[in-house]
């Protein structure tokens, strides 16, 4: 099929293409990757009548290490993080988890802002970002503003992006030491997206004991769903197998929502993220103690 008419334009700096998006308002769309929303125009599910491509903004693409964890520009590519040693010291669960995404070349042209601002509950960065409690940098030509990941999903490819803002960069804090991380999912064929999946971070003190956790699932509601709940129960005590059960049984019986479709059923994909919930919280643990 064929995308539906619309008006095309080209930016060359970020105060033109926001220039663009004050004038266009929600008639218009930021093309980054294009690799979700060209589909999307073509089968016409997404019709606007501009579209702002922004690749033409080199300034937006980096990944920079600062105190305290990583800043990443909107127009970094997955590939680009895929092989950044500053990502795989800095935020080492988006760096072993971008080979899962896609295939290459998906992972060649999409984008990090690009993701976020789509909101797909079964893409991965937005449920790790999510985990890592990161903070996206929205910009327009009104101001900026910082919002976190927490607050930045709202639901089904819906986030707090106004219409003539850009999430320009995501700053990812860097785990404190002893931290754990792991992301566990399942799909029906490999690089597809996933039926169910968790992401979990874990932080010990000197004596073994959790002083945070959270858990956090991707696949199993309308944006990533934050087990606040369970992973609460597991602080302030030892991670046994039976705390590791306590919390999964908490998360996936009353703090997730999944729903019915070609791919799985609600119960299915509630049983699948039991199992990947445990082990996560699992595999955290392991890497927490140093481990793994």
């Amino acid at each position: 099929m064929k995308p539906a008419p619309f008006e095309y334009y080209a930016p060359t700096t970020l105060d033109e293409a926001l220039s663009l998006l004050s004038e266009h308002g929600y008639d218009a769309k930021v093309l980054a990757g294009g690799q979700s929303l060209v589909p999307m125009m073509n089968f016409r599910i997404a019709q606007p009548a501009v579209l702002v491509d922004i690749n033409n903004i080199p300034d937006l693409a980096y990944i920079n290490a600062e105190e305290g964890g990583v800043r990443v520009g909107a127009l970094t590519r997955h590939h680009q993080s895929e092989a950044s040693p500053v990502m795989a010291q800095h935020a080492p669960l988006i760096y072993s988890t971008m080979p899962k995404i896609a295939y290459p070349q998906v992972r060649t042209r999409g984008t990090f802002g690009g993701s976020l601002s789509h909101a797909d509950p079964a893409a991965e960065l937005p449920t790790l970002t999510t985990t890592l409690d990161a903070k996206f940098r929205l910009v327009s030509q009104r101001g900026e503003r910082w919002v976190s990941a927490s607050e930045f999903f709202l639901g089904l490819y819906t986030t707090a992006l106004e219409p003539d803002e850009i999430l320009v960069e995501g700053f990812v804090p860097e785990l404190p030491p002893h931290s754990g991380w792991s992301l566990q999912e399942v799909n029906r064929r490999k690089h597809d997206f996933a039926l169910a999946g968790v992401a979990a971070v874990l932080t010990l003190d000197e004596n073994g004991i959790c002083q945070n956790a959270r858990l956090v699932f991707l696949s199993v509601g309308d944006h990533p769903m934050y087990a606040e709940r369970a992973s609460n129960l597991l602080k302030g005590q030892a991670v046994t197998p039976e705390a590791i059960r306590a919390a999964t049984e908490l998360a996936t019986t009353e703090e997730i929502d999944p729903g019915d479709d070609i791919h799985a059923t609600a119960d299915f994909r509630r049983h699948l993220a039991n199992t990947l919930c445990q082990r996560a919280i699992e595999q955290a643990h392991q890497r927490a103690q140093g481990k793994q």
